[in-house]
């Protein structure tokens, strides 16, 4: 192989500070992929700790997971879905459907306007 530059200590030189350069552009990449692999994993791991909750430690309470917070939501769902059917004379239908009730009694209506939601006509005028 002939000598590029003329020069063979400089022809040594430049083929080592190449070699140099790939393997630490190489190095560099390689350490961005396992920088990028270890971001994810930590998100995974996040995921997965609120997933499934974590135990309590040392100064910090039990967090529970999703799928107990769930069922916590779906508890409060059922409560708020007896209060709005009429059951037990104690939910807050039965309670409003009391309240129309008394007020029928005392205020009784021939015209049946305040169910289709139509205001009532006016009164006609000197009756």
């Amino acid at each position: 192989m002939p000598d590029a530059t003329g020069f063979s200590g400089l022809d040594v030189f430049l083929v080592w500070a190449g070699a140099a350069v790939v393997v630490f552009t190489l190095g560099g990449f390689l350490w961005r992929f396992v920088r990028s692999v270890i971001l994810v994993m930590r998100r995974v791991n996040e995921f997965f700790d609120d997933w499934y909750g974590e135990p309590p430690r040392v100064g910090l309470p039990s967090r529970p997971g999703a799928l107990e917070r769930i069922a916590g939501l779906e508890e409060r769902l059922a409560g708020v879905e007896h209060e709005l059917r009429p059951n037990s004379g104690r939910s807050l239908r039965d309670q409003v459907d009391l309240v129309n009730c008394r007020l029928r009694r005392l205020l009784p209506d021939d015209e049946d306007h305040c169910r289709h939601g139509e205001p009532p006509d006016p009164a006609p005028p000197g009756g």
